[in-house]
């Protein structure tokens, strides 16, 4: 009964999006007030109606429903319940329904949380957002439904991938999808502003926090699926430029480049054509994304589709919205006035720099993505864009650009002095040479490409410091004077420098983890000898045997000493999950300061030998810290009143004068 009350609102949730977007065009382009009044009504109705058949299909797992095919798939009673939950998107079916959701969960946003949007903008937006929920709604309802009744209904499910029964399910999916989705809103902004012909510095100023909120979710999403990858697969590897990880950091750098583009749109009214061109180009690669992942196109563990007909159906949905979107633009476009006019070196100029060097790092990405599936699909031959390929590609794009980004918020509007700007930054030169020196010092001059790599990180993390000490005249007037010019900053230029300040954090990490980690591979018994891994004694201490409540596991247990006596222990073990019957690695891994040792094992054979395989991973912790600043920063800029949608201006209460 649930599960027929939870397909029926997926039905109505497709017909009020039809409204949404039929109504509400209609009576933005006549001008009736009273249909536009619809959307909003009917974008908050449709998230409830998608709400609730997402709760039925939650309930369905926690109480192990195996009348419906989804949960019979993909769950098993004696799954932890958090996995149970988490299962409910580990599928292709439950996944695009927390995809719709999202897309939902948006649209009632922009109905409830717009206030100070002009109505028509308002409901074409809307519109818009209903089109795009119209057409996943029903591609939901025709080719994935989750509530498909399967009968005689078995006892047991066929459990979940082992790979997905792990707490990364739980938090990567949703804060990736809310990331891919939240382009859906500068998409629909962009689209109607094409349709209404009104593009100027207020509608940068509507889309730059929906822009905002969508690239914080991307930035959480990507940097949590890399440290799930880095830890569950024991390979001891934080990116391996897969299609799935490609699919989603495209939409990244095209959100970083429009939020960039919309500041200058919105501070010196620039930039309008290729702003509007950004955020079509930004939901298209999200949609790509969506397409690659849930088409059957690439072999994943994230890939749950093997459908042809979804692939084809989702296709067609990118040819529309892609083809429409950019029809739509090569239409309008011509009449949309250039906008200001700035210097070369100025701000402005830096930011549409930084615009070039992102897309064509993100064109990159995206060539040594689709290229090999374009090849296959016309000439049937296989290859492998990997690695190699990207790093000799994208990396030399990024390096200019990580050069310039000190620069930028030390440039003046339309007219800038590089030269004043460089002088400021003499600080952050001298940290960049010295930070460089130390680690040619730390590693014997090892690595030449990753010194240089280490002042490169210095010179981000200094130089994003040196913009608000040099507003906040530090050094220059007394420290309460600057601490009382600090406080006052508006919070958006404290989310620039943790933002900037975070991306250096990073590369500290990107650098000395991947340039001077080791690897040591031993064969190893209990009691037997002894071998020596970064300045640490490693020895086998015992083989545990171990039961979860749907696996049973054979734990190896470490024991690792350093120099000064101290001990710790490492329980790598391999797991073998009994309704699948496949075994998988997990690894176990010691967090020392920033650099971790990460263990992993091989079969353990009947007398207690193994292979264990030990990385020693010098600073790689920033890696995932280095995404942490940037969200906080993001968090502050979102926070800070001149970017939060509705809020009303102050206004100083007026001096009544006395009688």
């Amino acid at each position: 009964m649930f599960a027929e009350l939870g397909h029926y609102a997926l039905v109505l949730a497709f017909v009020l999006a039809a409204v949404q977007a039929g109504v509400g065009y209609w009576g933005a382009t006549r001008g009736d007030g009273r249909l536009m009044s619809i959307a909003p009504s009917a974008a908050l109705m449709q998230l409830l109606f998608i709400g609730f058949a997402f709760a039925v299909l939650v309930r369905a797992y926690v109480t192990s429903d195996f009348s419906l095919l989804n949960v019979v798939e993909n769950s098993h009673s004696a799954k932890p319940l958090v996995f149970k939950i988490a299962g409910t998107w580990g599928n292709h079916e439950g996944s695009m329904l927390l995809w719709v959701l999202i897309l939902a969960l948006f649209g009632a946003s922009v109905a409830a949380f717009g206030a100070n949007l002009p109505q028509k903008l308002k409901t074409l937006v809307l519109s818009v957002q209903g089109l795009i929920a119209a057409a996943f709604l029903l591609f939901v309802i025709l080719t994935s439904n989750p509530f498909t009744r399967i009968l005689p209904a078995p006892f047991e499910g066929n459990d979940l991938n082992p790979l997905l029964q792990d707490i990364g399910l739980a938090i990567h999916p949703p804060l990736l999808y809310l990331g891919y989705v939240g382009c859906s809103i500068a998409f629909a902004f962009a689209v109607a502003a094409l349709i209404d012909g009104r593009i100027d510095a207020a509608w940068a100023r509507w889309v730059r926090p929906w822009t905002l909120a969508a690239w914080l979710f991307l930035t959480a999403g990507i940097a949590m699926g890399s440290y799930w990858a880095y830890y569950e697969l024991g390979w001891g590897g934080w990116w391996f430029w897969d299609p799935v990880e490609n699919a989603s950091f495209m939409p990244w750098l095209a959100a970083t480049a429009l939020l960039h583009s919309a500041l200058v749109m919105e501070k010196r009214d620039a930039l309008k054509i290729w702003t509007i061109l950004l955020a079509i180009l930004t939901f298209s690669l999200s949609l790509l994304g969506t397409f690659l992942v849930r088409s059957g196109v690439l072999t994943s563990v994230h890939a749950f589709a093997s459908d042809p007909t979804r692939g084809v159906f989702i296709l067609a949905l990118l040819v529309f919205f892609i083809g429409g979107s950019l029809a739509l633009f090569a239409l309008r476009a011509p009449a949309l006035a250039p906008g200001g006019i700035f210097a070369p070196i100025s701000r402005e100029g830096a930011l549409v720099l930084n615009n070039m060097l992102l897309t064509a790092a993100c064109a990159t990405v995206l060539v040594g993505t689709l290229y090999p599936l374009a090849l296959e699909a016309l000439t049937g031959r296989l290859i492998s864009v990997g690695p190699p390929f990207f790093n000799l590609t994208f990396g030399p794009l990024m390096i200019p650009l990580l050069l310039l980004v000190p620069f930028g918020p030390l440039l003046a509007w339309k007219r800038g002095d590089v030269y004043a700007a460089g002088q400021r930054l003499v600080f952050a030169f001298g940290a960049a040479i010295l930070a460089a020196l130390a680690a040619a010092a730390l590693t014997g001059a090892r690595g030449v490409l990753a010194i240089l790599g280490i002042g490169l990180a210095a010179w981000l993390v200094a130089g994003a410091l040196t913009e608000p000490a040099f507003r906040a005249k530090l050094f220059q007037a007394p420290l309460g004077d600057s601490l009382r010019r600090a406080y006052g900053f508006p919070r958006s230029v404290w989310g620039t420098m943790f933002a900037h300040l975070g991306l250096g954090v990073a590369l500290f990490g990107i650098v000395a983890s991947t340039a001077w980690q080791t690897e040591t591979v031993a064969a190893m018994r209990p009691g037997g000898e002894s071998i020596q891994v970064a300045g640490r004694t490693v020895v086998l201490d015992s083989i545990l045997p171990r039961n979860g409540p749907n696996y049973s596991e054979t734990v190896a247990r470490f024991a690792v000493t350093d120099a000064g006596g101290r001990q710790i222990f490492l329980e790598p073990a391999k797991r073998v999950y009994a309704v699948r019957g496949t075994p998988t690695t997990e690894s176990d891994i010691a967090t020392i300061g920033f650099s971790q040792l990460y263990f992993s094992v091989g079969d353990i054979l009947m007398d207690g030998t193994t292979t264990v395989r030990i990385y020693w991973k010098p600073l790689v912790t920033l890696i995932w810290i280095g995404p942490l600043f940037m969200i906080l920063g993001g968090l502050l800029s979102l926070s800070d009143r001149r970017l939060r949608v509705g809020a009303p201006r102050r206004t100083r209460a007026a001096v009544v004068p006395a009688e």
